[in-house]
């Protein structure tokens, strides 16, 4: 691993949906469209990377509309 890249925060989809403020939907939507990455754990068992997902997370320009 390189010594630059920081390590995986791993969690379920419920707690990073709840972190984020998101629906759970919105998270498996996104793994199934490739826009993260979902780790299966087992058969049933899917984490994300919240360092993925924060690395996602733009800025809004101030005053424009979204």
């Amino acid at each position: 691993m390189p010594a630059n890249k920081p390590p995986r925060r791993l969690a379920s989809i419920p707690q990073a949906a709840e972190e984020l403020g998101v629906c759970t939907k919105t998270l498996r939507r996104y793994i199934s469209a490739g826009h993260i990455t979902g780790y299966r754990l087992g058969p049933r068992m899917i984490r994300v990377d919240l360092n993925e997902i924060e690395a996602m997370l733009r800025p809004m320009a101030a005053g424009g509309a979204a």
